[in-house]
């Protein structure tokens, strides 16, 4: 990673923009991808990161880690040829999280709900060691005790020797962790709105599901039902997830595997209220919730709310959608109208978006090749078949294709017809439906909202829907960068208590994504744990010509890049780290 700069002249006075690009390869060129624009990285600008670092932080300093370098040493002989570098670890990342963690002041929540008592590590600390491998380098707990830990620089930051890491003390921590979930959601949402200012008048819900290794016969969370992970094989946990417009966890909850999405509306909207008021929320989620039962209690109960619609709503506004006038365009190539209810109680809106039109077209007519094809080679083995063919089979083969392609399935009229005449005895008969066309014409790129909210406008409804990706962005994170699954416990305790560290991990990604975003560098917290994860610290041994040795634990000086990606953040890297004393072995606990 690097910088590059662009000046330009205006009003006769050069600026100097600069941005922040690494190498991509891409087949077989390597490109460059901006990383952040960092503007013109004035004293103005590294002023206003450094006051955003101070109320993220709030100049929480803990100066027996880090240790000054002394204004003036006497001089001492140094061999030169025996200097040398031990105990290489990873800095960056660690430090980044280790502070993030006390940005939220997670250390003195967990301090006041784990108090210390006989244990040889306190429980907090270890909590900590959990949360930051699931955010730095998500892996097993026995691959943080034998692995990870050791390589990573927080035996100096948190004042625990990696001995004492062990699997058995990270099973331990979060069977101690679990039973303060509640406290920890609560927490994090008035700490969170603090830093961030955040509005907690509209909620985007919606669910997901995990999958297990292994049988997870005695936890009964784990079931089969519908996978997203394509993983039917597995049983799983479905996981329901709130957030705000900003995307900024709220809470979640779990339920078994087989349960589905609509059945979960009434829990979870009871056990946010519960938690945090009966404010006049708006309630977002797509159509895996909607049903008439739900909508009829959010309506009866005076919940406000906003809802996507299966595709079969569309058949009843077919009249609506092929009238010209009343449309309005919320975005280039988005177009929508506003429906009232039957009832007059809601708002339906009509979306037609270009974008969407061209997509479903192309799938359709890829599904209706495929189809197409399939039913084309079918009929010629019926017609070119020596023998007479079982009728089963051959309807079973119809069937498997067009489940395949269930997209365009509706578009074909197909007959299995006796044929004497062949030596099969079947003849298939296929054509496309004229009708099909007709109304995919009309309703491709089509989808409809509805909601009980009467003063918003078509723009307002559909700019809120679309803040749902980021729910989905949200499970994305979890999944492909905290590693979510696949989930190895087998206990149902140890799969919650799993879960609950891959939120807390996922608060502190959000929270570093919101304060990059507002220092000017983009959003992306995995480029900024990887190039923080490259600046380590080292233990720097100088034998003295008099026998002695004098050993310097340093941060490594960051590049130009790392740098500008510190500064821009409004943080100052250490550059010593205090040795401590070796501590006296104590019994195991």
């Amino acid at each position: 990673m690097y910088l590059r700069h662009t000046t330009r002249v205006k009003d006769g006075k050069a600026h100097t923009y600069w941005r922040l690009v690494r190498s991509v390869r891409v087949g077989r060129k390597v490109v460059q991808q901006t990383v952040a624009q960092l503007g013109e990285l004035d004293a103005e600008g590294r002023a206003q990161a450094r006051a955003l670092a101070r109320t993220i932080t709030g100049g929480r300093e803990q100066p027996e880690l880090f240790e000054p370098i002394p204004a003036a040493a006497p001089p001492t002989p140094v061999r030169l040829d025996r200097v040398r570098l031990e105990r290489s670890r990873r800095f960056g990342d660690v430090w980044l999280g280790w502070t993030l963690w006390r940005a939220l002041h997670l250390d003195t929540l967990l301090e006041r709900l784990l108090p210390v008592g006989r244990e040889e590590v306190p429980w907090a600390t270890m909590a900590l060691v959990l949360v930051l491998a699931r955010l730095c380098e998500p892996s097993s707990e026995l691959h943080i005790a034998e692995d990870w830990y050791r390589r990573t620089a927080l035996e100096d930051l948190l004042a625990l020797p990696a001995p004492r890491v062990n699997d058995d003390r990270c099973y331990r921590a979060l069977d101690r962790l679990l039973p303060h979930k509640t406290a920890l959601e609560q927490h994090l949402v008035q700490r969170l709105g603090e830093l961030f200012a955040l509005d907690y008048d509209l909620l985007l819900y919606d669910v997901t599901s995990t999958y297990f290794e292994g049988t997870a016969a005695h936890n009964p969370l784990a079931q089969r039902g519908h996978s997203r992970d394509h993983r039917p094989d597995c049983k799983q946990v479905c996981l329901a997830l709130v957030v705000t417009r900003e995307g900024m966890p709220l809470g979640y909850e779990l339920f078994p595997g087989n349960k589905t999405d609509v059945t979960t509306v009434k829990e979870i909207v009871g056990t946010m209220e519960a938690r945090y008021g009966l404010a006049q929320r708006i309630w977002v989620m797509d159509r895996g919730m909607t049903s008439a039962a739900n909508l009829a209690w959010l309506r009866q109960t005076e919940r406000r709310y906003l809802v996507g619609t299966p595709k079969s709503e569309l058949r009843k506004w077919a009249a609506q959608l092929a009238e010209p006038q009343d449309w309005v365009t919320v975005r280039e190539d988005v177009q929508a109208k506003r429906c009232a209810g039957p009832d007059g109680t809601e708002t339906f809106l009509l979306i037609r978006s270009g974008e969407r039109r061209e997509k479903e077209r192309a799938m359709h007519q890829r599904f209706a090749a495929r189809i197409e094809a399939g039913l084309t080679r079918l009929g010629r083995r019926l017609a070119q078949a020596r023998r007479p063919l079982e009728r089963g089979p051959v309807e079973r083969q119809l069937g498997r294709l067009l489940g395949r392609n269930s997209r365009a399935a509706a578009r074909y009229l197909i007959e299995l017809v006796a044929d004497a005449s062949r030596p099969s005895g079947l003849h298939l008969d296929w054509r496309p439906r004229p009708e099909w066309d007709d109304w995919a014409r009309h309703s491709e790129g089509c989808y409809v909202l509805r909601s009980n909210i009467p003063d918003w406008s078509a723009e307002d409804l559909w700019r809120t829907y679309i803040q749902l990706t980021d729910v989905e962005a949200a499970f994305r994170i979890q999944k492909s960068q905290l590693a979510i699954r696949p989930i190895w416990h087998q206990r149902e305790d140890r799969v919650k208590a799993h879960i609950l560290v891959c939120f807390l991990a996922y608060v502190l990604w959000k929270t570093l994504e919101q304060w990059q975003h507002r220092a000017g560098l983009g959003h992306s917290p995995r480029t900024i744990l990887e190039e923080a994860g490259r600046i380590q610290s080292t233990d720097v041994v100088l034998p003295t010509t008099d026998g002695r040795e004098v050993r310097v634990r340093c941060v490594v000086r960051p590049d130009r890049a790392q740098a500008t990606l510190l500064d821009r953040l409004g943080l100052d890297l250490p550059e010593r780290l205090r040795i401590r004393a070796p501590s006296v072995p104590l019994p195991e606990m």
